[in-house]
């Protein structure tokens, strides 16, 4: 993913803005993923996230603990975006 296409998508993500309000702490976790919630960009989210081992804050919808889960269940993914993303 090049700079440019990371900046296309960040600037229509529903969040924009939002940063300090996506890194809660516990139960606060619940009321920042609905943030997510009918974002346009939730998967390039995510597969940044995952792709990165982004260890805090929801991304896509998903907690850190939710990230880990799957990524121990999916090892032999090697790149989320193409899986998530790529899909033309």
């Amino acid at each position: 993913m090049t700079a440019l296409q990371h900046d296309d998508w960040t600037m229509r993500a529903k969040c924009r803005g939002q940063e300090d309000d996506l890194f809660p702490e516990a139960a606060e976790q619940k009321r920042a993923r609905l943030i997510c919630g009918g974002c346009p960009v939730r998967s390039e989210c995510l597969a940044e996230a995952l792709d990165n081992r982004i260890e805090w804050g929801v991304w896509g919808g998903m907690t850190e603990r939710e990230r880990r889960q799957l990524l121990r269940q999916r090892g032999d993914v090697t790149s989320w975006a193409r899986l998530l993303v790529d899909r033309g």
